[in-house]
């Protein structure tokens, strides 16, 4: 087991070579845009021809609208902060689709969705903005390639294990182990971790944006209020629990506003 978790340790200091501009940290992440944009773009396409795309209406234009007010203050913010030519290979797309589900998501390189189920709880442009910085974020740090290289170490460690254990007996109760260990203590810990930097770097880059970053805890209390109370305990989820979403982007918003001044955004929609 030793050797195993050896192994990994090289492995990921070796991959983990790409700063997150917004963190000044270096993250996991061994798959380059060149490899990774290409796929997501294409899943994207097929997404699209698959569901049923809303356009020319209010709500499909207001999509549209705040997706590219917040893409062009991230800009803003990467060229201020030494950061150039960060976002040349991202392509930004924001579509509405008809769907019931309260959701939206983001794809590498910048490909968004709304489901059209979320608009009644972000009531206006200023409640979309919340959902789309968060999702705009998650495309900013990599996260999607983030997720894909935990997830290739995750499948290394099964396989050296299975390799290095020989006992038939012993190998089961590595595999079972090492899959609800592997999967509570490392996997679902990192996608909460993103959700939580998405939700900081997108409070940012909404206000910036001009967009009110006192109004994202509000838009999480009626998420909550929508859930009725039915989610699972916050360490067996990918997400944070709706409190801790709540205290966190109420205990933010000083300082999202204050990064909005440095651009000269003092007033917000």
């Amino acid at each position: 087991m030793k050797k195993i978790l050896l192994i990994l340790s090289i492995f990921t200091a070796v991959s983990a070579c790409k700063v997150n501009p917004f963190t000044g940290q270096k993250t996991l992440n061994f798959y380059p845009n060149s490899q990774i944009f290409p796929m997501a773009f294409a899943q994207y396409d097929q997404f699209l021809g698959e569901n049923d795309v809303v356009n020319g209406t209010s709500e499909a234009h207001m999509i549209t609208r705040v997706g590219q007010r917040i893409s062009s203050a991230a800009e803003r913010w990467l060229a201020a902060n030494g950061y150039p030519g960060y976002l040349n290979d991202y392509k930004w797309e924001y579509n509405l689709v008809k769907d019931e589900t309260v959701n939206a998501w983001c794809m590498p390189g910048g490909k968004i969705v709304f489901y059209t189920g979320i608009l009644p709880i972000c009531q206006g442009e200023t409640g979309v903005a919340v959902v789309m910085g968060h999702e705009v974020a998650h495309a900013l740090a990599d996260h999607g390639a983030q997720r894909m290289s935990a997830g290739t170490l995750q499948q290394i460690g099964a396989v050296a294990g299975n390799i290095a254990i020989q006992d038939p007996e012993k190998r089961n109760m590595f595999n079972q182990a090492y899959g609800i260990g592997s999967q509570l203590g490392v996997m679902l810990p990192f996608s909460r971790g993103h959700e939580t930097e998405a939700d900081r770097i997108g409070l940012q880059i909404m206000a910036i944006a001009g967009y009110n970053p006192y109004e994202a805890a509000e838009l999480w209390k009626r998420m909550k209020a929508q859930s009725g109370g039915q989610s699972p305990p916050e360490f067996m989820s990918t997400h944070p629990s709706n409190d801790t979403r709540i205290n966190n982007l109420t205990a933010w918003a000083p300082e999202a506003a204050a990064e909005a001044a440095k651009f000269g955004v003092t007033n917000f929609k």
